[in-house]
């Protein structure tokens, strides 16, 4: 066989180990593994790239990338082939349905089959494709651990362990000005790092999308906290929201989701009137992607690119990976992206945050 590899979305630590094991178990069955270049731009873009936009990958040249962050076939969350903008006539742009140029480029170099590792968005264009004829095989990958279908993503324990590294410092800044900190981290619809990481470093307040939050619960939840000791932390995801409002959007790009931005600041800024604290806040952001996964987050790459070799050795076609502890198993894709895995308001590390007298600002 003679397959191809994509890398789409946000970047995310195990990815490169995904690619690994992906083309190191094909060269084992005799098959050719070609990585594309930054998702599907490699088909649409192939004559700005020097190496033509897809590249063939061998076992030397990936025999030593596990460890490493980002991802050495690049990414992109512009680059969706049934709503791409394309220019007008006119000087506009506007999303256009340009899938049938891709599966032409795809058909041109002789794929018989595509590896798509990405999150809900990536996976639901990979089914997308898979129902027009490509034979495909989907890898979840997202730090939000927001994917229903599989009982971990890779990525998630890397940002969350990096995430509560930096709440441990701020404890002791915090501490030393008598302050209040908001940290915002990732998480756009599920709360999974906030939740797990102010957990671990014992914030006193958590917000999460799941929960709308009062910030005048908040606000005298953290004045008896600084009365006590002096200072309080929040965690906030980006996605959270104040009961009866919306989000914050920092932009909208034609051909990609909206970016959301600001939900720290605001809250740090809110915050402030109503404690009579000084207030700061600290975005971690990307911070959260980079750097070398940890070693969860590298054998659960290596698992899951080696069961994407197997599920194409047994027939499997519009699959999914997932994890099914004790296994890796597969589930059909338009399952895998049909449900958000939205953290349960009964799950255990909210039932221990309230326990320990965090508050969720309900």
């Amino acid at each position: 066989m003679k397959i191809a590899i994509n890398t789409g979305g946000g970047d995310a630590p195990g990815l490169n180990a995904v690619i690994c094991a992906v083309v190191q178990g094909a060269d084992r069955l005799g098959w050719e593994v070609h990585g594309i270049r930054d998702g599907y731009e490699g088909i649409y873009r192939a004559a700005d790239y020097p190496d033509g936009g897809v590249v063939r990958l061998t076992p030397a040249m990936v025999e030593r990338i596990a460890h490493l962050g980002g991802t050495i076939l690049g990414t992109t969350n512009r680059g969706n082939p049934f709503a791409r903008p394309t220019p007008q006539p006119d000087g506009t742009r506007r999303e256009t349905d340009r899938s049938d140029e891709l599966l032409a480029g795809l058909s041109a170099h002789g794929f018989d089959a595509l590896v798509a590792v990405g999150g809900d968005g990536s996976l639901g264009i990979a089914h997308r494709l898979a129902a027009k004829g490509l034979r495909v095989v989907g890898v979840p990958k997202t730090i939000d651990n927001d994917l229903d279908a599989t009982a971990l993503t890779f990525g998630f324990q890397t940002a969350v362990a990096f995430a509560t590294e930096c709440v441990d410092r701020l404890h002791s800044t915090a501490q030393a000005h008598g302050r209040v900190m908001v940290v915002e981290v990732m998480g756009r619809y599920a709360g999974w790092i906030a939740l797990n990481t102010g957990v671990a470093g014992g914030a006193d307040a958590i917000l999460v999308p799941e929960i709308p939050y009062d910030l005048g619960v908040v606000a005298e939840h953290l004045k008896e906290r600084v009365a006590r000791r002096g200072y309080a932390l929040v965690v906030v995801a980006e996605g959270a929201a104040p009961k009866g409002g919306a989000v914050s959007v920092k932009a909208r790009e034609l051909g990609r989701a909206e970016q959301l931005g600001g939900a720290g600041e605001r809250i740090a800024a809110e915050l402030g009137g109503l404690t009579g604290r000084e207030t700061r806040a600290v975005v971690l952001g990307h911070l959260l992607r980079g750097g070398s996964p940890v070693a969860v987050d590298r054998l659960l790459g290596l698992n899951f690119g080696a069961a994407a070799v197997r599920a194409l050795a047994e027939g499997k076609r519009d699959v999914m990976v997932a994890l099914d502890p004790p296994r890796v198993s597969y589930v059909p894709l338009a399952d895998a992206v049909a449900r958000t895995r939205l953290v349960p308001l009964d799950a255990d590390s909210v039932l221990t945050a309230r326990t320990l007298g965090i508050a969720f600002g309900d």
